[in-house]
């Protein structure tokens, strides 16, 4: 059975910053990793542009679009940055990996869009896999995990917990 680290975290937490320096520091650690974190310069998409990075390969996608200085509650999400983003991270999920990371389920994913595939893809081939999850998007989320995830607070110390208890069924 493959297993689902949902990540919950506020607006008050930085799920990016912690699943980057998870992925990153096991990418050093020599472990596979197949995944899309999220690299902001900044709050929100709102102030700056949003890009996600590929692990490993350093490759990044611009998930933000310019609407114009009229649009100031309008979401910025850029789809066919995120359709670059999720092919990119499709291929990387047909290498060998010991996990893989998806930077987020948000509204594009509990719309049943954005990297809602790569997620199944992940799940279907087996691989521990860490979803951020903002705690606006739990609903959805656990309608869509069905109750085969764990859910973890937002901070390293759960996430290295959970990754140790993965550790012999990411090495078969």
């Amino acid at each position: 059975m493959t297993a689902i680290a949902a990540v919950i975290y506020g607006p008050d937490e930085d799920c990016d910053v912690l699943l980057t320096d998870f992925a990153h520091d096991l990418a050093r650690a020599g472990v596979a990793v197949a995944g899309l974190v999220q690299v902001n310069a900044g709050a929100s998409c709102a102030e700056i542009d949003m890009e996600l990075e590929l692990v490993g390969s350093g490759r990044r996608f611009n998930i933000c679009q310019d609407l114009g200085s009229g649009s100031v509650n309008a979401c910025r999400l850029d789809p066919a940055g995120l359709a670059a983003a999720a092919g990119a991270l499709r291929a990387a999920l047909e290498q060998p990996a010991s996990l893989a990371i998806v930077n987020k389920f948000g509204r594009a994913e509990a719309e049943g869009g954005g990297l809602v595939a790569e997620i199944g893809a992940a799940v279907e081939q087996g691989l521990p896999l860490v979803v951020g999850v903002p705690k606006r998007f739990t609903e959805a989320w656990a309608a869509f995990a069905g109750g085969l995830d764990d859910r973890l607070p937002c901070s390293r110390a759960a996430l290295d917990a959970w990754w140790v208890r993965q550790v012999p069924a990411a090495a078969e």
